[in-house]
């Protein structure tokens, strides 16, 4: 997906924006590009799992053991802050550790970390509080859903599995160095996301849908920019 300026926003008739997907569907620069045009702060409300699993991996707990994770998240002090390009720079205990988010270690574990409901408890209380500011777009799996279900504007974004994995497998390979880049296995990365896919949609907690009043938005063909634009538009038309 590739990026382009859009034309300078107009006021806005939502103050927040509720944007679910499953992974590799493209929330984040979506997201992070829409929040930058319409002058929103952005969340990418993944990242808190994804460092909640990371301190777990590092701190030698099975992920498979709920108590010891529900133990460990609750010895965390994470804070979110925004970074140069508007990203979002995730601080664990005064570590930023936003570098380490997307391993393959934590891709295999982050589905069963979050479906734990006490750790989904106190994530979804602070996503809340950030929310409860206004002029904010948030990102994720259940926002539309359950963080914020009385978002002005909720938007689901899709992609087949294999459209996604294609999108994350560039996006590794971008990051890597060029020995890493020979470890990078395209149908590892499929297998990944398929097992996510299942795990997300099928949990008893919050599970992964579009919320009853989301609009749909497949973004298999679509470049970023032309996503980008259309939620703009949906924003800027008050929905």
């Amino acid at each position: 997906m590739s990026s382009a300026e859009i034309s300078s926003p107009r006021a806005l008739s939502v103050g927040i924006i509720a944007i679910d997907g499953p992974a590799g569907s493209g929330k984040s620069s979506v997201g992070k590009s829409v929040a930058s045009q319409i002058g929103f702060r952005f969340l990418d409300t993944g990242l808190m799992y994804r460092a909640t699993t990371w301190y777990a991996i590092k701190s030698g707990v099975d992920m498979h053991n709920p108590k010891a994770v529900i133990m460990v998240a609750s010895q965390m002090e994470v804070s979110v802050h925004t970074g140069e390009a508007g990203e979002n720079l995730i601080v664990v205990n005064g570590e930023d550790v936003t570098g380490f988010l997307h391993s393959t270690g934590v891709d295999d574990s982050v589905s069963f970390v979050s479906a734990i409901s006490r750790v989904r408890e106190m994530m979804v209380a602070e996503q809340r509080s950030l929310a409860s500011e206004g002029k904010i777009l948030m990102v994720g799996r259940d926002i539309g859903t359950v963080v914020i279900p009385n978002a002005p504007l909720k938007i689901y974004l899709t992609a087949s599995a294999r459209t996604r994995a294609v999108r994350r497998h560039r996006d590794f390979v971008a990051a890597a160095t060029a020995a890493e880049r020979q470890k990078i296995d395209f149908e590892e990365i499929l297998r990944s996301i398929e097992k996510r896919d299942l795990v997300d949609s099928s949990r008893t907690d919050s599970p992964l849908r579009p919320a009853d009043d989301a609009v749909v938005l497949d973004t298999d063909g679509l470049t970023l920019n032309q996503v980008v634009i259309r939620v703009v538009e949906l924003a800027r038309a008050g929905i």
